[in-house]
């Protein structure tokens, strides 16, 4: 059942309708958001009832990769594209503790994003919120808070993690990608996870996939499942890592996750490359 008690937001938020941040905190378990965002939740529910284990498969994805290119890879400063709203074990938090010093910049254009990520960075000085929206690379590059906390003679991570799905076919984010890559150096890496149409391999998931791609686009008039080459398309002319784009739950599994995601396991993958010198 949905909680109607009477809510409130931060002035010049709309609460009437969905919003992807917010429908994607509740599925966390989160409390930043509102009676339409669980309305819709639980409408993805009935398409998806495991929903909240992949989206926690996302979060561990993203702190097994962000790890990896702090611990391992020796990156030393990130870019957080389509950050959504803070939650525990954020980039910055998870980064600093493998290697202290690194600075992050998150970017989002969602307004109650940007109130709640500043109210948690104010007290970072490694670390940055930026208002910016993906599909304007050079808006994100060039912002004064980027180019004050990234040095664009090192390498980069560039985190997109469930946001190019939420790009239309037409906005052409494998481009976008492109572009934000194409200015960084050499070494830079691009971590992406994305929903995920396995086609005739899972017909089962396959009609899961494009079920919640319409009840997505009739609420929140954003989100597509693409095809593996779709999602490749993201990552041309860099160099894959093992083991390629694969199920969120099989990039690199370690001992300390949680989430068991049922059929959705076959409709959100993800991957990491680099860009090669």
């Amino acid at each position: 059942m949905v909680d109607r008690r009477p809510e409130r937001a931060p002035r010049g938020i709309d609460t009437s309708r969905p919003n992807v941040s917010r429908v994607y905190d509740f599925m966390l378990g989160g409390k930043d958001n509102y009676e339409a965002d669980r309305e819709m939740a639980l409408r993805a529910l009935e398409i998806v009832p495991d929903a909240p284990e992949a989206a926690r498969a996302n979060r561990e994805f993203l702190g097994r990769v962000v790890r990896f290119l702090a611990a391992r890879a020796g990156l030393r400063q990130f870019l957080d594209l389509g950050s959504g709203l803070p939650t525990r074990d954020n980039v910055h938090q998870i980064a600093q503790s493998a290697a202290p010093g690194s600075r992050v910049v998150y970017v989002d254009h969602d307004p109650i994003v940007l109130v709640h990520a500043r109210a948690l960075l104010a007290v970072n000085e490694n670390t940055t919120v930026v208002e910016a929206d993906v599909r304007d690379p050079d808006a994100v590059l060039d912002d004064p808070e980027t180019r004050r906390l990234i040095d664009f003679g090192e390498p980069v991570g560039l985190l997109m993690f469930g946001i190019l799905h939420h790009l239309a076919d037409h906005e052409d984010p494998a481009g976008i990608a492109a572009r934000l890559m194409a200015r960084l150096p050499a070494g830079s890496h691009l971590a992406v996870s994305h929903f995920y149409d396995p086609g005739t391999e899972h017909p089962e998931a396959s009609a899961q996939a494009y079920a919640a791609e319409k009840l997505f686009n009739e609420t929140l008039g954003t989100g597509r499942w693409r095809t593996r080459e779709e999602i490749l398309a993201c990552f041309d002319g860099l160099e894959l890592l093992e083991p390629g784009l694969v199920p969120l739950p099989e990039w690199r599994p370690v001992s300390a996750d949680l989430a068991r995601p049922g059929l959705s396991r076959h409709t959100l993958a993800g991957a990491v490359a680099r860009k090669p010198r």
